[in-house]
């Protein structure tokens, strides 16, 4: 690389470039100091892999587009290659929200590693659910590695450099552009063994990461929403098109064959011990609720409500989903095969 930082343009020529690539590498030279990003590298905190390298993850390598320099934080382990990407809406519903969180927290809690964007939404949750799982997460980013975007992720991709990685394919100083959002998602698909998409549009970006995982012969799982949701069009549309249905972190285990050599976490049992806490059970028993639409339901008081599923949630029973929106623990869903 030095040689060919150094070449003349005859040598350019020599080696087989045309007269306008070797130029443009000539006038591109002049933009460019070598030393200065060394030390961008450096006070960043970040590594540069080469696609020949022996850290370069290997699975990446087997796509035809790979980055030939991939920059990183954190760490990558051999083990990262049993991981999968979850993505999918940038505003989810309430029903996303609680989907993406069980998802990437089942495929955490299973030693696998959760792949996604560090974009609003799924991605963000995916990440953060990875994390309270106690597992590991890579997060590709679409810009330099000293740019966090959105700026709001910064706190959360410190927290993925020291429990994973965030990576990229361009260098320090490079800013969001949107035609980098589409390239990076076929890094998050070459990462992966495969892709779930949680939720997601008819034109989601989403649905690019999807149909690049099937270019590079991954696996694709999709989760089925509503008909009248415009927020499940995408999912089903895939569904229909020959993506794998997923219900619970299960059929993806059961789906590449690790179910149930890694057993998921020992479910959470939900035994309500009074008439207040079953009523709160029945009521969200098939979906997520705002609270209140749970007091409508069940005729109790706003306060007495209110205390219960603080409660509840301190005990693990319930989960906030959104603003005021609490829906069950599905975890014992999950592990039903297990026991």
């Amino acid at each position: 690389m030095e040689n060919a930082w150094k070449a003349s343009s005859f040598q350019l020529n020599q080696s087989g470039l045309d007269s306008n690539t070797a130029d443009a590498i000539i006038n591109c030279r002049r933009a460019v100091n070598p030393d200065a990003e060394a030390y961008k590298l450096e006070k960043n905190g970040i590594q540069a892999l080469i696609y020949h390298d022996e850290d370069y993850p290997a699975r990446l390598r087997e796509i035809p587009d790979y980055p030939p320099v991939l920059f990183l934080k954190g760490a990558l382990l051999a083990s990262d290659g049993m991981g999968f990407a979850v993505v999918g809406s940038r505003v989810p519903t309430t029903y996303g929200k609680q989907v993406t969180r069980e998802l990437a927290g089942g495929i955490a809690q299973t030693g696998l590693t959760v792949i996604s964007g560090l974009a609003r939404g799924v991605d963000t949750i995916a990440h953060q659910a990875a994390l309270e799982a106690g597992g590991r997460t890579i997060a590709v980013c679409a810009t330099g590695l000293d740019i966090i975007y959105p700026a709001s992720n910064h706190v959360l991709a410190e927290k993925i450099s020291r429990q994973g990685a965030i990576v990229s394919e361009y260098p320090p100083g490079t800013r969001p552009r949107p035609e980098y959002f589409p390239r990076r998602n076929r890094i998050m698909s070459g990462l992966s063994l495969g892709v779930v998409v949680t939720e997601a549009r008819h034109e989601s970006g989403a649905l690019i990461t999807a149909r690049l995982a099937l270019d590079y012969n991954r696996d694709v799982f999709a989760v089925p929403g509503s008909i009248y949701s415009p927020n499940s069009l995408g999912t089903n549309a895939l569904i229909g098109e020959g993506a794998k249905l997923v219900g619970s972190v299960n059929d993806i285990l059961e789906e590449i064959n690790l179910f149930p050599a890694i057993p998921l976490k020992k479910a959470v049992s939900i035994k309500p011990e009074s008439r207040t806490e079953k009523l709160l059970v029945d009521a969200l028993a098939t979906e997520p609720l705002h609270i209140d639409e749970i007091v409508q339901n069940t005729g109790l008081p706003a306060s007495e409500v209110s205390s219960t599923l603080a409660m509840m949630e301190l005990k693990g029973w319930v989960k906030q989903v959104g603003v005021m929106c609490y829906a069950l623990s599905r975890q014992e869903n999950l592990n039903k095969k297990v026991k």
